[in-house]
């Protein structure tokens, strides 16, 4: 049987760490190896980690879930592993969820999830799983077309090698749905939900709908900018991936509209960056750029917001450039 090891993407999180290593450590199919990739933590995850004999860790800046799962699918690949099983280090799989999903070994090129259920009440789906609301509604034990990476996912590695990686540089939000679709849409890999293989992962915290603070939106940014990447690994035609990216920010402006409380012209002037990003591939932003700009447009006027990224993009289509040491226009 090939071997399979357990890919945890680990950030400032010790406790619930631990508590996700210890459910892989119980599993009645124990994975063949751990896999830790430490995302920069500056908490005791490093410390604890480097006292662990049996976890391979590997530690990186903070390259966000995206380069976390980029380095740690790279990682398991390069040294010959045959299934890698991927989750967050804010979840954990029952006793006996690995084993199950091996139960439906034969699906090689399949892309294989566990039922992500609320680990609070243990009962709802923590993400919409085609009709269903809770575990116990479903009698089927395979839902198909349907995954929810990373959270339980198995992953073969002739999937990895004919699909690749995650794209490292979309750093947080959305780097899942991007590499579902590009399995799914693109190389026409099939995916099974294993109902009865279950992870437990918290309710999501970061919702548009909800009201978000605009100085410290760096994790609004990345949901802005990599929905175009999504879509374009969801359609086949860029025209139809950017009619509904333009769909989308409209839609987004408008839920700021109908959610917000605060700040509402702001935060919709503030989607204008992120999408102009995504047209021109520019994929350098970080939490800590982002948050130091946010704080320097908070302080301008909402005129200046308006205005700033209108006067850029006028001048990037009429104004001819001119190469250095010359007065000549550069053709």
């Amino acid at each position: 049987m090939e071997k399979v090891i357990a890919v945890v993407v680990s950030y400032n999180r010790h406790a619930l760490l631990v508590e996700c290593i210890e459910a892989l450590r119980s599993q009645t199919r124990k994975p063949d190896a751990i896999l830790v990739v430490n995302n920069g933590s500056v908490d005791y995850t490093t410390v604890w980690l480097d006292k662990q004999s049996d976890i391979f860790q590997v530690y990186q800046d903070n390259m966000g879930s995206a380069g976390g799962y980029n380095t740690g699918i790279d990682w398991a690949f390069k040294n010959g592993y045959g299934w890698i099983w991927c989750m967050d280090d804010d979840g954990y799989p029952e006793s006996d969820a690995l084993e199950v999903l091996f139960e439906n070994q034969g699906h090689e090129t399949a892309l294989l999830n566990c039922a992500v259920i609320n680990k609070e009440d243990k009962r709802s789906f923590v993400w919409e799983t085609k009709d269903y609301k809770f575990i116990d509604e479903v009698p089927e034990h395979v839902i198909d077309g349907i995954c929810h990476p990373f959270n339980g996912t198995l992953i073969h590695r002739s999937i990895i090698a004919k699909v690749g990686l995650p794209k490292s540089n979309l750093f947080y939000w959305g780097e899942e749905t991007e590499y579902f679709y590009r399995i799914v849409n693109k190389y026409k890999i099939p995916a099974k939900t294993i109902t009865h293989s279950i992870h437990y992962h918290p309710a999501p915290v970061n919702t548009y709908r909800k009201e978000w603070e605009y100085k410290s939106s760096w994790k609004m940014y990345f949901y802005v900018r990599n929905r175009y990447q999504v879509l374009q690994s969801k359609h086949s035609k860029k025209s139809i991936a950017l009619m509904h990216y333009l769909y989308f920010i409209l839609a987004f402006t408008g839920s700021v509209l109908l959610y917000q409380k605060h700040d509402r012209l702001k935060k919709m002037t503030f989607t204008l960056w992120p999408m102009f990003d995504s047209f021109s591939n520019n994929f350098t932003a970080t939490p800590e750029s982002i948050q130091t700009r946010m704080n320097e447009i908070a302080k301008k006027s909402f005129s200046s917001l308006i205005m700033s990224p209108i006067k850029k993009s006028l001048l990037t289509l009429f104004v001819p450039s001119y190469s250095e040491g010359s007065n000549h226009a550069t053709v």
